[in-house]
């Protein structure tokens, strides 16, 4: 093999583990995949952790990657956010606050004060959130998941993944807030 790999090519040669197609599928989508394992984690080091156990799984099953369903990126991040989750579920305990909601209402965030902020900014901001809460808001608003899918997802009912994405903004009003104040 020569030159770069589609994505036909690399799913081929991953199956039969050649290991310049796991490389360069690996170095392709490393950085997109890192970029949503930081967003699941506290650190770099568990989002390495995650990454590395993510890949094993797209290693290890490769082969039931269909075409017809999914790109190669989208059935990789998938295998990662629920690699995340896992992850998650094994670091935090999940628990169901004293009320649910059935219609969270939003906390409004600063617009202006969120335009100033870097994307790292952001992210550390996103990462002090409590686990569930910040693994709730990355499905809500990063991955586009609804309340009921989060809920299966996570094993919590639509009420309780209402109430973490208003937990979640409400926290990230204060933070966002305490972090203009900072700046000025």
């Amino acid at each position: 093999m020569t030159g770069t790999l589609n994505d036909t090519e690399l799913v081929r040669g991953c199956i039969v583990n050649d290991r310049r197609a796991q490389e360069q599928l690996y170095k392709q989508f490393y950085g997109p995949m890192a970029s949503i394992c930081m967003r699941y984690t506290r650190n770099q080091h568990d989002a390495i952790e995650v990454l590395h156990n993510a890949f094993l799984k797209v290693y290890k099953n490769i082969d039931r990657f269909d075409a017809s369903k999914a790109s190669l990126y989208t059935w990789i991040r998938t295998i990662v956010i629920h690699t995340a989750i896992d992850f998650i579920r094994q670091k935090a305990r999940w628990y169901t606050p004293h009320g649910e909601l059935e219609n969270a209402e939003a906390a409004g965030i600063e617009a202006e004060a969120v335009q100033r902020m870097s994307s790292q900014e952001l992210l550390k901001l996103v990462q002090q959130l409590p686990p569930a809460t910040q693994t709730v808001f990355n499905l809500y608003v990063i991955e586009g998941y609804t309340h009921k899918e989060i809920g299966v997802l996570l094993g919590i009912s639509d009420g309780t993944s209402k109430w973490h994405l208003s937990e979640a903004r409400r926290q990230l009003q204060q933070l966002v807030s305490k972090h203009a104040n900072v700046a000025q």
